[in-house]
């Protein structure tokens, strides 16, 4: 009886095991062909401003993030093993996402706030730089912070680690709080205190921060807490994060198009997109002006 116990115990968790491993798979599968429809509709289909070019980076970062995740369970499940070096590239590429993220949600906070500010200020190259940085900054600061905990190599340095890692995760935990607050502000702001019309387009921000919170704040957790939590609970926290992670890359195309859409009616997926993100690009391009009947909401 006392073997029988642990023997149960152990097919119970190969069975979860195994469920949340194929449930990782079919997601990031279905987010591979969003991110996909997003970033060639976006692309080539629909005209871009500011704002719309941020969608596009942050389909592309999710595209990667989805990529390699996949990638990498696929090495796993072939060789029976996995290496910390796979949670190191991915979470380069989630890292980017975040960057971006809270580069998109103050840019819209601040539009709606203060418009003709706005229209006025905002530095031509503003949006070139944003991107730029987020995508020549992300890398490194994961990736050094991983060499040194090793990660992406058997010896760890301790002091260098805990230096690393500290700035890490305060520079993430404050881009992650950025996002927060301006979605909030975004939608106490329009809720409450201004009657402009806004666009459809702000439930797709507030939307992808609302996913941030409930599926990307757990993967974020395992990098804070990766050095110290003990084995047993990092194979127990660790898939679940990826498979909320994968979620949370993988529902951002979802958004979009249940926002642009049109209840009750049948569309080409390019018009609903066109909907939900035209807006928003025009509402970059062409400053705070928006069509009359464009509201945010069915």
């Amino acid at each position: 009886m006392a073997t029988s116990q642990p023997a149960s115990m152990l097919g119970i968790w190969g069975t979860f095991s195994s469920v949340v491993f194929y449930l990782t798979l079919a997601v990031g599968l279905g987010g591979l062909l969003g991110n996909a429809l997003v970033l060639w509709h976006l692309g080539f289909h629909i005209k871009k401003g500011p704002f719309a070019v941020y969608v596009l980076h942050l389909a592309a970062a999710d595209f990667l993030f989805l990529g390699c995740q996949l990638t990498f369970s696929a090495v796993q499940a072939a060789l029976g093993s996995g290496h910390s070096l796979y949670f190191a590239v991915t979470f380069v590429a989630f890292s980017v996402g975040l960057w971006l993220l809270a580069a998109f949600s103050a840019e819209c906070c601040l539009s709606d706030l203060f418009p003709a500010c706005y229209q006025g200020c905002r530095p031509r190259h503003t949006l070139g730089v944003v991107c730029g940085l987020s995508w020549a900054l992300a890398p490194p600061a994961v990736l050094l912070t991983a060499n040194a905990c090793g990660l992406l190599r058997e010896s760890m340095r301790l002091l260098a680690c805990l230096r690393y890692h500290a700035a890490s995760v305060a520079g993430l935990l404050a881009l992650a709080c950025a996002a927060f607050a301006a979605g909030l502000v975004l939608l106490v702001w329009g809720a409450c205190c201004s009657q402009r019309q806004r666009p459809r387009f702000y439930g797709a921000v507030l939307g992808s921060e609302l996913l941030l919170l409930v599926c990307g704040l757990p993967y974020l957790l395992c990098w804070t807490l990766r050095p110290y939590l003990p084995s047993f609970l990092l194979s127990t926290f660790f898939p679940l994060a990826t498979l909320l992670a994968c979620v949370h890359c993988s529902g951002r195309p979802l958004i979009y198009f249940m926002v642009g859409r049109q209840p009750g009616r049948r569309e080409p997926l390019r018009v609903v997109l066109r909907r939900s993100l035209g807006e928003g690009a025009q509402l970059g391009a062409g400053g705070v002006s928006l069509p009359v009947g464009r509201v945010w909401g069915p």
